[in-house]
């Protein structure tokens, strides 16, 4: 057996702990916490008493002077993932980043050039593309077994009250990128992506409803797949009852999630046609099962692709493809035009950043 992976998660937060958590319960003695960093001391200091993580650093830079690493786990806030993965991957250490990616696309394509002049890889955490029950969704579409898709939805439809923007970054184009569609809907939007495939165009709408931010608040976006399907997308922080939803109208069933924060496969159930029920039963009732959604999920498959000496799942492509899309949902509500796939080009101010050249409403104070 081969050493175990040295990994140091940058940022000690909520989400930090997550993924330590997870860490250990997937995937002891195959990938080791070794660092962490945290400019602010009492909450590092926490954090490696409670994970007995060796060494503390108050930067990347210092972590990257002096630590040998596989992996850097970014848990920061979105403003200081792109800096991070770019000084991780020019050091030829191999990234994992939690969601968004970067604040735009001018930030992700810095982050792909440096990948791609890097020995190590980058991946996106994307932990809801690695149930089982998503796997077996996919392998039922790739058999024909559900016909193809004709309509579908995709709705993260949750309650952050006032004082959640109280955070300082929270709720600005400046450091966390957008409102629900990026922080937010990203989850369900991905997992979207990778069961019905490429999108082509989409018609969107924001608002700014009830929330003293600079960022929307709900915004709703009809989506045209390269396969000619159609999808409704509605990300919100006003609902008070919170639910994540996926509903995919196929030719011979109807496939739905409905679940909040993670998935098993008791979230998701099949209404097959009369005529279709006993093949799409038995396909139903098939393997893969078991696996719940989660972070635990990828890191096995991030473990799992370096024995393999291959490249991270949620790589470079599909990363971009996603963060394309919510780019594309603001160009379109903002401006009002139907925006297409491949439209959002460097001469494009959504391009540098996800509001463009401005939201339609006032900055706060």
């Amino acid at each position: 057996m081969s050493s175990p992976y040295r990994l140091a998660v940058v940022g000690t937060g909520g989400i930090a702990h997550l993924h330590a958590e997870e860490l250990r319960r997937h995937c002891e003695g195959r990938i080791d916490l070794v660092a962490a960093v945290d400019p602010d001391t009492d909450r590092l200091d926490a954090f490696r008493e409670r994970f007995g993580v060796a060494n503390g650093y108050a930067s990347i830079e210092e972590l990257l002077a002096a630590e040998t690493l596989d992996l850097v786990d970014l848990c920061t806030p979105p403003v200081a993932h792109a800096p991070g993965a770019i000084a991780a991957l020019e050091a030829g250490v191999g990234v994992v980043c939690e969601k968004p990616a970067a604040l735009s696309l001018a930030e992700f394509d810095r982050i792909a050039a440096a990948a791609a002049a890097s020995t190590a890889d980058f991946a996106l955490i994307s932990q809801h593309r690695f149930g089982s029950a998503a796997e077996r969704v996919r392998n039922m579409m790739a058999s024909g077994v559900l016909g193809k898709l004709a309509v579908g939805k995709c709705d993260t439809l949750w309650f952050r009250a006032p004082e959640y923007f109280a955070v300082e970054w929270r709720g600005r184009w400046e450091t966390e990128g957008g409102g629900p569609t990026m922080g937010h809907g990203i989850h369900q939007i991905d997992t979207l992506l990778s069961l019905v495939g490429p999108w082509s165009e989409v018609v969107a709408t924001a608002h700014r409803h009830r929330r003293d931010t600079n960022t929307e608040d709900v915004s709703h976006a009809i989506v045209t797949l390269e396969s000619g399907a159609s999808v409704v997308i509605t990300n919100s922080l006003l609902s008070p009852r919170e639910v994540s939803q996926i509903r995919l109208d196929f030719d011979n069933a109807t496939v739905e999630l409905d679940h909040l924060y993670g998935y098993g496969d008791d979230h998701w159930s099949i209404h097959p046609l009369e005529s279709a029920a006993e093949e799409i039963k038995r396909a139903w009732d098939g393997e893969p099962r078991g696996q719940a959604s989660g972070h635990g999920a990828q890191f096995t498959r991030i473990a799992d692709a370096l024995d393999g000496k291959t490249a991270p799942p949620v790589g470079i492509e599909d990363a971009r493809r996603t963060l394309e899309l919510l780019a594309a949902i603001y160009a379109s509500a903002f401006t009002g035009a139907r925006v297409r796939a491949g439209e959002i080009d460097p001469t494009s101010p959504f391009y540098q950043r996800m509001d463009g050249s401005g939201a339609p409403w006032p900055d706060r104070k």
